[in-house]
C-alpha cells in the first residue's frame, strides 16, 4: 500500500526554499482567494461517483468479492455508456483478468546458523521476518552462504555495483536497506536523502534473484526504511501475488528482514558492528564481506488462488492510435472484517474510491470533447492493497505497447479538504510532466511543491510504480494542505485524524460535508495534462540521472 504523509508546514517551506515553484505573496492573498472560491465544477457527477463506490452496498470493494463484482460492474457500464472502446474488443469487454494467489506460510523455523562464527538463531517475528515467494509448499535452505552485499544495489548510471565480480549463486546476501545518499546526506550520492528505486526492500530482492542468491535479507532500522519493526512483523504474514505460470522460480527460495541487534550479532561475530558494516559499504571501493557462517530455516506454505479484474477503456485516438495516455487509479480497498460486529465495511472512501470517482471523472470529460489524435487509456486496476498486483499484471499485459506511451496520472487518495494552494510532487524532480504541471497550476493561482519526506520513498508505494519500471514517466501528484481560506493547520488537522481515525480502518467512510473543490481543482489539472499531451507529439522524458531513464531511452527508436 502506498505510504500515506502529512505534508507538514515546515518540510514544505523547506522544499519551496530548495527550488519548487514560487508561492504566493502576501500582496496576492485577496486575488488567490477570491480565484480559489471560484473554482469551476470539473465534473458535477464526481460527488454521485464518489458516494456510491465508497457505499455499504460495494462492501469494501475487496477482490475476488461480490464488491469487486458491483465495482466492475459500475466502471464498465459508465465506460460503455459512455462510448469508451473496451480492453477485449473480441469480446467487447472491459475486464483483464488478474489472477492471484493468497500465500500462506503457516509454519516458519528459527533462522539457525552453522560454521566457525555461528551465532545463537534469530527467532520469528521478533528477531527476523521471512517468507518464501516461490509458490512452493515447503522450502528447506540448508547451510547457506551467509555473504554482506552492503546495499545490495547495481546501479550503472550511479556507477554503483555492489555485487561486482561476486558469485552469490545459492549463498544469502544481507544488505542494507535504503541507499547510499540516505545514509550519507550527501546530496552528490544517489538522489541525496530522497529514495531512490534502488533503496526499496522490493528492488533488493529482485537483484539478488538476478544474481542468484538463494536467499536475500534486509536489515532493518526505522529511519531508513520509514517504519518500524511493527510494520514488518506485527500484521498478518500472509500474502498476495500474481499467479504466473513459472510459479516465481525465478525469484530467491526465501525472502525477509532481520532486526539491525541481529545484524549486530553476524557482524560482531567478525570483529564489527553495523554502524562499521555501513560505512565500509558507503565507500566506492566497498568489495562483499564473506560473514563465515550459513544459514539454515525453513517455510512452509498455503495457497488459494483467486480471479480479479483490471477495468480498462479507451478512447482511440484519430491519427496515432497506438501513442497514448494512461490515466490509473486503483478501485479495490479491503472489504469486509466478518469479526467486527459493529463496523465490518472497510468502505475506504479516500483510499481509493476518491480515485476511481476521479478516473470516472476524467473519462466522462473526454467522452464528452472532440476525439484526440492521441489514444488516452483508462485503467481502474485491482489489488493495490495486496501489493500493487493490477497494475503490475496490467504493466507486462499492456492495452498498448508502452514504449508507445507518452506518459501516465495515477490518483490516489484525493484531496476533500476543500481548495488548496499547493500541488504537491511525490517523487519531485523526476520527469518533465512537472512543467506540464506547472502551467496547469499557475492558471488556478496555485504552485507545486516537493512531498515533504522523500526519504521514505512514497514514489514507489502506489501503481504507477509498476509503470515507472517499465520506463514510461508517470506523475503522482495531489493537492496539499495550504487552504486558500483556512490555511494550513486546518488541513493538517483533518489528515492527522485521517490517518489515526480511518485510515486502513471501517471509519474511512464518506462524509457529505467533504469539500471537493480541492479535487474538483486536481481533475481539471489532470484533465488539462492529458488533453495537451493526447493532442501533440510531444514525449515528456525522465530527467537526467533518473533511474528509470535508461529503461525508456532503450525504446526511443520506436517513438519515431
Amino acid at each position: 500500500m502506498k505510504h500515506f504523509s502529512i505534508w507538514t508546514a515546515t518540510a514544505l517551506s523547506l522544499a519551496i526554499a530548495s527550488g519548487c515553484s514560487d508561492a504566493p505573496d502576501a500582496d496576492s492573498e485577496t486575488r488567490m482567494e477570491e480565484s480559489a472560491l471560484e473554482v469551476a465544477e470539473f465534473n458535477e457527477n464526481y460527488r454521485d461517483y464518489l458516494k456510491r463506490l465508497s457505499s455499504d452496498e460495494f462492501e469494501g470493494r475487496a477482490p475476488a468479492s461480490d464488491g469487486e463484482e458491483l465495482t466492475v460492474d459500475m466502471l464498465s457500464s459508465k465506460f460503455a455508456e459512455w462510448g469508451l472502446k473496451p480492453y477485449n474488443s473480441e469480446t467487447g469487454s472491459y475486464e483483464q483478468k488478474v489472477p492471484l494467489v493468497k500465500m500462506i506460510p503457516y509454519k516458519v523455523s528459527s533462522m539457525t546458523f552453522s560454521g566457525d562464527t555461528a551465532v545463537d538463531a534469530f527467532e520469528y517475528r521478533t528477531e527476523m521476518m521471512a517468507w518464501s515467494p516461490r509458490v512452493v509448499e515447503d522450502i528447506q535452505l540448508d547451510n547457506s552462504e551467509v555473504v554482506f552485499v552492503g546495499y545490495g544495489i547495481v546501479a550503472p548510471e550511479y556507477d554503483w555495483n555492489d555485487y561486482e565480480d561476486l558469485d552469490v549463486e545459492g549463498k544469502t546476501v544481507v544488505m542494507l536497506v535504503n541507499d547510499p545518499g540516505y545514509d550519507t546526506q550527501d546530496a552528490e550520492l544517489f538522489n541525496g536523502s530522497a529514495m531512490t528505486y534502488y533503496g526499496r526492500w522490493t528492488y533488493k530482492y529482485e537483484e539478488a534473484a538476478r544474481q542468484g542468491a538463494a536467499a536475500a535479507l534486509v536489515i532493518h532500522e526505522t529511519g531508513p526504511a520509514g517504519y518500524g519493526w511493527g510494520v514488518v512483523a506485527g500484521g498478518s504474514p500472509v500474502r498476495f501475488d500474481l499467479a504466473r505460470d513459472n510459479k516465481n522460480m525465478d525469484r530467491v527460495q526465501v525472502e525477509g528482514w532481520i532486526t539491525s541487534e541481529s545484524a549486530d550479532q553476524l557482524f560482531a561475530a567478525q570483529g564489527k558492528s553495523l554502524a562499521e558494516m555501513r560505512e565500509q559499504a558507503q565507500r566506492t571501493d566497498f568489495a562483499a564481506v564473506s560473514l563465515n557462517t550459513a544459514l539454515n530455516v525453513r517455510v512452509q506454505s498455503k495457497f488459494e488462488y483467486l480471479d480479479s479484474s483490471n477495468v480498462v477503456g479507451y478512447i482511440e485516438g484519430t491519427e496515432t492510435p497506438e501513442e497514448h495516455v494512461i490515466y490509473m487509479a486503483h478501485w479495490d480497498h479491503l472489504g469486509v472484517d466478518p469479526i467486527n460486529t459493529e463496523d465490518p465495511i472497510y468502505n475506504g472512501a479516500q483510499d481509493n474510491a476518491s480515485g476511481t470517482a476521479g478516473l470516472l471523472a476524467i473519462a466522462e470529460k473526454f467522452a464528452q470533447a472532440p476525439a484526440p489524435k492521441r489514444s488516452i487509456v483508462f485503467a481502474a486496476v485491482a489489488a493495490e492493497e495486496r501489493g500493487l498486483l493490477g497494475s503490475d499484471w496490467y504493466a507486462n499485459n499492456p492495452l498498448f505497447p508502452l514504449s508507445k506511451a507518452v506518459a501516465g496520472i495515477n490518483m490516489d487518495v484525493m484531496n476533500v479538504y476543500g481548495p488548496v494552494r499547493d500541488m504537491v510532487v511525490v517523487g519531485f524532480g523526476n520527469s518533465e510532466l512537472e512543467d506540464y504541471l506547472e502551467r496547469y497550476v499557475q492558471p488556478q493561482n496555485r504552485y507545486i511543491a516537493p512531498e515533504p519526506t522523500p526519504e521514505v520513498g512514497s514514489f514507489y508505494r502506489s501503481d504507477h510504480f509498476n509503470l515507472a519500471k517499465k520506463g514510461v514517466p508517470m506523475l503522482y501528484a495531489k493537492g496539499g494542505n495550504d487552504h486558500f481560506e483556512h490555511g494550513r493547520a486546518h488541513v493538517e488537522e483533518q489528515r492527522a485524524e485521517y490517518i489515526r481515525t480511518a485510515y486502513h480502518k471501517p471509519a474511512d467512510e464518506y462524509n457529505e460535508d467533504w469539500d471537493l473543490r480541492g479535487v474538483q481543482q486536481d481533475l481539471s489539472v489532470y484533465f488539462s495534462i492529458g488533453s495537451e499531451l493526447a493532442n501533440s507529439d510531444a514525449w515528456p522524458s525522465w530527467n537526467d540521472g533518473n533511474e528509470f531513464k535508461a529503461i525508456r531511452d532503450e525504446t526511443a527508436d520506436q517513438r519515431q
